[in-house]
């Protein structure tokens, strides 16, 4: 289980320029990460790493497989607020 300070300060390292916020300076919603689906970095294969209108086998509802794995390994997931906007929560 990785802390959301761990993962932001993984995610940035990993995904250089991925715009990476706390969900309280979103809407003041308690411990979740914001991020967005519009301007993210690529995966390692080249195709980015969120894609909410994707029906891409390389995807598990929008967000690439490699992140997926990523946040399922460090107790974390996705989830869209909206087609540009990605939340993401721990314990899912």
């Amino acid at each position: 289980m990785m802390t959301r300070d761990n993962l932001m300060q993984y995610l940035s390292e990993k995904y250089k320029g991925m715009f990476l916020r706390t969900t309280e300076e979103f809407d003041g919603t308690q411990r979740g990460i914001w991020t967005t689906g519009e301007s993210s970095p690529d995966s390692k294969s080249g195709m980015p790493l969120f894609s909410y209108y994707t029906d891409s086998s390389s995807y598990q509802f929008g967000v690439h497989k490699e992140l997926v794995a990523i946040l399922d390994d460090a107790g974390w997931c996705a989830e869209w607020y909206d087609a540009g906007t990605v939340m993401l929560w721990q314990d899912c």
